[in-house]
């Protein structure tokens, strides 16, 4: 089975960027017509979520709502003073598995897929890997 990999370059310290359509994308590419879709982010301080993609003020509400949780700036021991991008990544956490059907992503109405950056701005990665569940009968 081949890994796919999406390079993502985030621009801001903290920002939920809508990765919906470049997932679709590598299910197509794939050929696969039935299966899941497991999504994987191999960093420490982002990570993956599935949430409302319809009104963008969502993802500025959960950035303000984690922001106010977690704050930035705390009293926090660890010496890179990212401690609450660590915090904020084991909340939404590392990986997502989405079922395939008919070559296209079940998702619902209004969800869309998300990469959370919180320890921006960076070079990223997500990693992909689509697992066929056809009949070979």
């Amino acid at each position: 089975m081949e890994i796919y990999e999406i390079e993502i370059k985030t621009s801001e310290r903290e920002e939920i960027i809508d990765i919906t359509n470049d997932v679709q994308e590598i299910i197509l590419k794939s050929g696969i017509k039935n299966g899941f879709c497991i999504l994987f982010v191999p960093h420490t301080t982002a990570g993956i979520t599935i949430n409302e993609n319809a009104d963008p003020s969502v993802k500025k509400d959960i950035l303000k709502i984690f922001d106010k949780l977690i704050p930035y700036f705390g009293d926090y021991q660890h010496i890179e003073g990212n401690s609450a991008a660590h915090a904020k990544s084991i909340i939404t956490g590392f990986s997502q598995l989405i079922m395939i059907k008919n070559k296209n992503l079940i998702l619902g109405t209004w969800q869309g897929i998300y990469f959370n950056e919180y320890d921006g701005p960076r070079n990223r990665k997500l990693l992909i890997q689509i697992i066929n569940i056809e009949n070979k009968n």
